[in-house]
């Protein structure tokens, strides 16, 4: 039977802080003795933030030694889900949320208006003064609130329309103050106050 071989992962000269390797520990020590590669998206996802807000060949490499692991299959992994970035990015990353509810509310015409307003081509683009990336994403469990963007993994901004996706990206660029959750001035997932008791909107 062949085994197959497979580039044995170097690492570069990146290496976790004493914070973080103290975090990516305890990550493993959550799975059983011989599934330490299940922690491989916290390790991706802890490399990420050390490096910046994405990651390279070093990362993939160091976390592949890190777990064991070829680094093909931490490859995979970082391909697959959205919150990995592989290439940099901009100081603001705006992911907007394209799944069912936020299409149908209008996810379109947000991602529209964020590449104008960022000044990028095409999606996944970041603008020229490295301001912005736009990129689209799978649901980010707002949907009571669609639609909505992700900026830097952090923040939330819902209920939007065109003109507020673009004052948010203004607001961001200009270093305003922003106020995340809901662009429409309701409270967290409530109704709207327009005095409706029903989904009907001329019910009395």
């Amino acid at each position: 039977m062949k085994v197959t071989s497979y580039r044995r992962p170097s690492g570069g000269d990146f290496a976790f802080t004493p914070e973080n390797k103290a975090k990516a520990d305890g990550y493993i020590a959550r799975y059983p003795e011989g599934r330490q590669a299940s922690a491989v998206l916290w390790l991706l996802y802890l490399a990420q933030d050390q490096n910046g807000g994405s990651i390279a060949q070093a990362q993939i490499d160091y976390v592949a030694g890190y777990l064991d692991m070829a680094p093909i299959r931490v490859h995979e992994v970082a391909s697959f889900f959205t919150m990995i970035n592989e290439g940099a990015i901009g100081r603001h990353h705006i992911q907007v949320c394209r799944t069912t509810s936020c299409w149908l509310r209008g996810s379109d015409e947000i991602s529209k208006a964020c590449l104008e307003e960022a000044g990028i081509a095409k999606l996944g683009g970041t603008s020229a003064d490295g301001a912005f990336t736009v990129s689209e994403v799978e649901c980010l469990g707002a949907c009571a609130n669609a639609p909505m963007f992700q900026v830097n993994d952090r923040e939330y901004y819902e209920d939007l329309t065109p003109e507020t996706a673009r004052a948010v990206i203004r607001a961001l660029r200009e270093g305003q103050a922003l106020q995340p959750g809901s662009q429409s001035g309701r409270v967290t997932s409530e109704p709207p106050r327009d005095g409706r008791r029903t989904l009907l909107a001329d019910a009395g």
